[in-house]
């Protein structure tokens, strides 16, 4: 499996934000956000082949309770499904939810891709034909604790983001809205909005507590 990093650090988004956690990031991803925080795993894919097994060996070396496993787009790794089965402890999978897989997950992280995230140039029309799967959406919300967490640009994303709780009869309570921005200055002038719109939907905010703390840096 092509692994971009492992490291340890808290979980800076959605409802276990701040929990320590190992993170499992790997590269490769079926989409090109215009706004993609790791383009080390989309958009310029880096990384080294690795076994399972030196990935569970490091990943136990830091006796954790959780493990993230992130990307890119994690669903997509061929050994995916044996990965998260030999895994231990609470399982977090952070996913753009439009390819199903046989994992092993006791928190499907789903970060649905508005269409603020569409680049413009020859990727763009891939990326709006694969980012909106709503039945795939449906199944992993149906066999899995879930989150829906969707990153907000501008007020009138919650237009789209209402129109995907209807298609998919998504639970209001797990619905979580995070300001996107990847310096903390822009993520707390967004924030204050970003909040205001959860107020009035009955959402949950998020930070994002990694650049609040560390900014861009990759690896904490």
């Amino acid at each position: 499996m092509r692994i971009a990093e492992i490291f340890y650090s808290v979980q800076g988004e959605g409802t276990l934000v701040g929990v320590p956690s190992v993170f499992v990031r790997s590269s490769g991803c079926n989409l090109r956000c215009s706004w993609c925080d790791t383009p080390y795993t989309s958009w310029n894919p880096e990384g080294e082949e690795r076994s399972l097994q030196s990935i569970i060996e490091e990943v136990d070396a830091f006796q954790a309770k959780h493990v993230v496993v992130t990307g890119g787009e994690p669903m997509i790794a061929p050994e995916i499904g044996e990965l998260t089965r030999r895994l231990s402890g609470h399982l977090t999978i952070e996913t753009a939810g439009t390819v199903d897989a046989d994992v092993r997950c006791d928190l499907m992280s789903i970060s649905p891709k508005l269409a603020n995230s569409t680049p413009e140039g020859r990727f763009a029309a891939q990326h709006e034909r694969s980012r909106h799967r709503p039945a795939i959406l449906r199944s992993l919300m149906g066999r899995f604790e879930y989150q829906l967490k969707f990153v907000v640009v501008s007020t009138g994303d919650i237009n789209e983001i209402r129109s995907l709780i209807q298609e998919t009869d998504a639970d209001p309570s797990r619905i979580v809205l995070m300001p996107e921005g990847i310096d903390a200055a822009v993520l707390a002038e967004r924030g204050r909005w970003v909040v205001d719109l959860c107020k009035q939907e009955g959402f949950r905010y998020s930070p994002r507590l990694h650049v609040d703390l560390w900014g861009a840096r990759r690896g904490v």
